[in-house]
């Protein structure tokens, strides 16, 4: 089964998948939506879900860098209960601290103009996110 990515920001959620083995991460796009406006974020995302048919849901956490729990993160955190009422799939709060900067950092290594990257930042990160845990997980021996 495969698992899913995704990456929270106030306009974007960035989707990556795993393959069915769940040793890569790959991303999947960039849904788009107005401020803070998650159901229209939700709508977009059931349409994958039920293509794909995720066995689990790993989002991004944006904790603050001093282990804190900040607006981002009280904002993922209820995204998460939307997620977890919507749809009858396990979702797993994955670290993400630092991701974008780490997906930023491989763009500019590429020579992506600032544009591309833009446009690119966010199903990055979310491939970060999900790749980070399937590496733990495997490392974990839970795979």
């Amino acid at each position: 089964m495969k698992y899913l990515g995704l990456d929270l920001g106030t306009r974007t959620l960035g989707v990556a998948i795993s393959d069915s083995t769940r040793t890569i991460a790959s991303t999947y796009g960039t849904i788009r939506f107005d401020d803070e406006d998650y159901e229209k974020a939700l709508l977009e995302l059931s349409s994958i879900i039920d293509m794909e048919r995720p066995s689990k849901i790993i989002l991004g956490f944006p904790k603050n860098m001093n282990n804190t729990i900040g607006p981002r993160a009280e904002a993922t955190l209820s995204f998460r209960d939307m997620l977890t009422s919507k749809f009858d799939i396990e979702v797993v709060m994955q670290d993400e601290r630092l991701s974008t900067k780490e997906a930023s950092a491989y763009m500019i290594e590429a020579d992506m103009s600032r544009k591309k990257r833009k446009k690119k930042i966010d199903s990055l990160a979310a491939t970060i996110i999900l790749q980070t845990y399937l590496d733990k997980e495997r490392n974990d021996g839970n795979g």
